[in-house]
Formats: C-alpha cells, structure tokens, sequence
C-alpha cells in the first residue's frame, strides 16, 4: 500500500558548500570544508551528507561551490555517488540568501519542495518525517532544530546559592538551526538576489506564521564541523555508534 504523504516530499535539495572553513586551518588551506575527512571514515564530510540524502529519497543534488571549489567538483566527477550532483559557482559573492537563491535555480523541479543542508552538518535523522511535519503545519520553510552540548561543565546551585551538582557538557536549554531545512516551491522567489535570508526572509515568514521548528528526535546524531576539536569528537562519537 503506498503512502499518501510521499507525493509531498523533496526529492531534491541543496547542499551549500562555498564557505572557507578558516577555523578549520590547516586541513581546509588546500580543500573546501566539506572536503575535510572526519578521522577514521575516509569519507569527506560532504560524502556522509550525499548518503544519507540519498537514503532519504533524494534523487538530485545541487551542490553550491565556493572556495577551493575546483577541488570539490574532482572529487564529485570521480566519486561513485548515490545520486545525480550538479554544482554551481556564485558569479559573485551573494550572500547566504543570494548563493541560496542562485543554486535553487538550477534544481530540475523548480514546481516541487527541496531540501537544503549546510555542507559543513554530518547528521542523521528522518527527513522524511520532517518533509511531513513541513506539510502538516503548511509551512513555507521550516527549519531544523538542535540542542548542541554545551562545551563546558555546567554548574547546578539551590535557592540559596548552594552548589548541588556538578554537570559535564550538558545540553543547551535553547534550541539552535540546525542547518537542515525543508523548503516549499515558492520559498525561492522569497529569497533576495543578494544578502542574507536569515535576517529578510526568515522574519518575514515568521511574522506569516508560515516557518516551522522541527525538533531533531532525542538520540539522534548531530554535529556542526567548525574546528579541529569537532572533527576529533566526531569521530569518537561516530566510532561509540558503531558507524
């Protein structure tokens, strides 16, 4: 019996990976930040990102190059990837909103929803029960959320300034984007040509009621690739899941 809900979700999306990575110097001053292997893998972290679209029933990919970019699109003509990647390169500098709008453009179902990921997220969870909880809430946009560890101990005091407990890393009481997003057809023309979509779009949907939060389940691996220290405890935590 075939599920009603798939006719609703993405099978394309977008990967953004022009950024510089500075903080993760020395491995990104000769490769793009996607192209930095997560110790133990041998797999760049944009390779982890195009498997698990794939699983998810992706079947296309724009990938949107920046720096180094030539060094991302040889590695994307001689891998074996599970799915059809084309890559783009901004004319110029755009911004988040504008490199968004620009690589949407040239995604082959310009009438369907999209999926979009930063390049620099190794994740995994359901997209497609955030494709449904997109189109349940008939929400343009709708971003998903995180709670990160913090990177220190926490301290736990009582009402009278007693401390009670000490906590190592705990997570963050606030939820963060987590760099994952499910986008309806017409999110595209409501990006600006150039800026950021963050500070524009965002708000404005916000105001609409029309962008939704999905929380990634509890148990669910996520971590943003900044620095060296997140590459390491990717990799450790990657190797406690067995994966």
């Amino acid at each position: 019996m075939s599920d009603p809900s798939a006719a609703s979700r993405p099978v394309q999306a977008v990967v953004l990976a022009g950024g510089q990575g500075s903080r993760l110097r020395p491995y990104t001053d000769d490769r793009p930040k996607p192209m930095v292997e997560i110790p133990g893998t041998g797999t760049p972290i944009i390779g982890h990102q195009l498997s698990w679209l794939a699983d998810e029933g992706v079947t296309d990919v724009v990938v949107s190059c920046g720096h180094l970019a030539e060094v991302l699109q040889k590695w994307l003509d001689t891998a074996e990837l599970p799915l059809s990647v084309t890559t783009v390169v901004e004319p110029e500098p755009l911004g988040r909103g504008g490199g968004l709008k620009y690589a949407a453009a040239h995604l082959p179902h310009p009438d369907q929803p999209w999926y979009a990921t930063n390049g620099d997220i190794w994740t995994r969870f359901s997209l497609r029960d955030m494709a449904d909880f997109h189109t349940e809430r008939d929400a343009v946009a709708t971003l998903a959320l995180a709670r990160p560890r913090l990177p220190w101990g926490a301290v736990q005091t009582d009402g009278f300034g007693r401390i009670t407990d000490f906590i190592e890393a705990p997570p963050s009481t606030f939820e963060i984007n987590a760099g994952v997003y499910v986008f309806s057809p017409e999110f595209a023309g409501l990006l600006p040509h150039r800026g950021d979509h963050e500070r524009t779009t965002f708000p404005h949907l916000a105001r609409e009621r029309r962008l939704a939060g999905f929380t990634i389940p509890q148990g669910s691996y996520w971590r943003a690739i900044d620095t060296a220290k997140d590459l390491t405890e990717a990799a450790k935590e990657l190797a406690a899941l067995g994966r």
